[in-house]
C-alpha cells in the first residue's frame, strides 16, 4: 500500500539507538456525501477515523473489520478498497521500547446505514468515545481548532487531520 505521509514525532528523533516497537493499525473511511463516519472522543476533543491495533493472527482487512465493527457498530462492512497508510513515530511510553513506529492502512468500506451496538475497550469508554456522522468540513475544522486551543489533546490529531483534508481533496468535496 502506498505512504501517504511519514511523520516524526520530535520526542524520538535522533531514531539512532533507540528501540522501537512495530505496530499495525487499520482505519476506515466511510463517506456518504459530505458526512464520514467517525470517532469522537471527549477527553481529547477530537475526531478520528474508526479504528486501531491489528491483531498479530489478522491482516489488515481482518483488523478493519474488526475495529470497525467493534467502535462503530458498523454492519455489512463491504467494498473495502485501499486508500493509504500513514506512517509514524511517536514515544512509546511503556517499559521495553523508546519509540513505536505504526503503520495505518486506511482503507475506503461501505456499511449498512443503520449501526449497531458497539464494543468498546475500558479506555475508549473513559475517554469518551462514540461513534458519529459529521460533516467532514465540520470536523477538519474542529480538529484544527483544538490543535490550537487545547493542551489536553492525543498525539494521534495531526494524523487524522490530515487524512481527513487528503479525503476531502481525493472526493473533490
Amino acid at each position: 500500500m502506498q505512504i501517504l505521509k511519514t511523520s516524526f514525532h520530535p520526542d524520538v528523533l535522533p531514531l539512532e539507538g533507540k528501540s522501537t516497537f512495530h505496530r499495525r493499525a487499520a482505519r476506515a473511511i466511510v463517506v456518504k456525501e459530505d458526512m464520514i463516519l467517525l470517532l469522537f472522543t471527549e477527553r481529547y476533543h477530537d475526531y478520528s477515523l474508526p479504528g486501531g491495533g491489528v491483531d498479530e493472527h489478522e491482516d489488515e482487512v481482518q483488523g478493519l473489520v474488526r475495529e470497525l465493527g467493534e467502535e462503530t457498530g458498523a454492519k455489512n462492512i463491504r467494498n473495502i478498497r485501499e486508500f493509504g497508510a500513514y506512517e509514524e513515530y511517536r514515544p512509546w511510553h511503556k517499559p521495553d521500547f523508546d519509540v513505536v513506529h505504526m503503520l495505518s492502512y486506511c482503507f475506503w468500506c461501505d456499511i449498512d446505514e443503520e449501526l449497531g451496538e458497539v464494543s468498546l475497550e475500558d479506555y475508549e469508554v473513559k475517554n469518551g468515545m462514540r461513534p458519529l456522522w459529521v460533516n467532514i468540513h465540520k470536523a477538519i475544522a474542529h480538529n484544527k481548532e483544538t490543535i490550537i486551543s487545547s493542551d489536553k489533546q492525543g498525539l494521534s490529531i495531526e494524523r487524522e487531520t490530515y487524512l481527513l483534508e487528503l479525503i476531502v481533496k481525493e472526493l473533490g468535496l
